[in-house]
């Protein structure tokens, strides 16, 4: 089983661990505890880095020579039942680039077995222009909810920009100003965002977690992980946040577009300042 770091820390950028799972033909590794998130909900997994000592000094711990640990690009991260898989793209002796494709690790040298100690870095811009676009998102949802009565149907990201589905069949070309106007009210009122996990029977009672669909969610989890913004929206959410409105910076709403009598589409991306 994996911990899920992520979902109690967002901000957590580094962490040991230990590889608990080695799948060699898909080139990935799992591990005990991660802060890297594996997408879901239309938020993107997170890439990052895993360093481990170096298979020749035969080392479980970092207490090793520079010239001797082994990096690996994390390109992909899935999570399959328990586990939180990462998959890698090796590079020796500094911190491989971003991206890329993962491929085997037999016989790159990785040296990689269970009980091996990895020390994990997330590509941190990244992560965290997805923190404030993912709130931002949750912040037009309440906007739109309160002031216009539209029930969100999904949504999707990338860094710094990203839509959201609405039964909205009122909005109109006029409104995308006043709505991009709200949206920025509550960046500037600095409101809190607080995560909790709630047993399943408690998050069943909550009024705005049923407007949302909860009722969705599939009988085996017993566990709902919620995200408030206080005082103005409260969904039940897997994803990763900031932890007050403010560090969200400028919304942008750049287009909107019907998707039907009464789905509306809108855009946006988040702007520093």
């Amino acid at each position: 089983m994996t911990e899920l770091l992520y979902q109690t820390d967002s901000y957590l950028r580094e962490f040991d661990a230990t590889v608990i799972a080695v799948d060699a033909a898909g080139g990935r590794v799992a591990l005990d505890r991660t802060a890297f998130y594996p997408g879901g909900g239309g938020q993107p997994a997170d890439l990052g880095v895993l360093m481990f000592p170096g298979s020749q000094t035969g080392s479980q711990t970092f207490e090793v020579s520079e010239t001797s640990k082994v990096f690996a690009a994390v390109t992909q991260v899935k999570k399959e039942g328990t586990l939180v898989w990462h998959y890698l793209t090796p590079q020796s002796s500094s911190p491989p680039a971003q991206g890329g494709s993962p491929h085997l690790l037999a016989g790159e040298g990785l040296g990689v077995r269970s009980g091996l100690a990895v020390r994990c870095s997330l590509d941190w811009p990244r992560r965290y222009a997805l923190m404030r676009t993912h709130t931002a998102l949750h912040i037009l949802c309440g906007v739109v909810w309160r002031d216009y009565g539209a029930q969100v149907t999904g949504g999707n990201m990338d860094p710094g920009a990203g839509r959201m589905d609405f039964e909205f069949a009122t909005l109109r070309g006029e409104l995308v100003g006043e709505i991009e106007a709200r949206c920025n009210a509550e960046v500037a009122a600095a409101r809190d965002v607080r995560v909790k996990i709630l047993p399943r029977a408690e998050a069943f009672q909550i009024p705005d977690l049923i407007r949302t669909k909860i009722n969705l969610l599939p009988e085996g989890i017993q566990e709902v992980r919620t995200v408030e913004i206080v005082g103005l929206d409260l969904q039940a959410d897997g994803g990763t946040h900031v932890a007050n409105t403010r560090e969200v910076g400028r919304i942008r709403v750049t287009d909107y577009k019907s998707k039907g009598a009464i789905n509306k589409r809108i855009y946006i991306e988040v702007v520093d300042g």
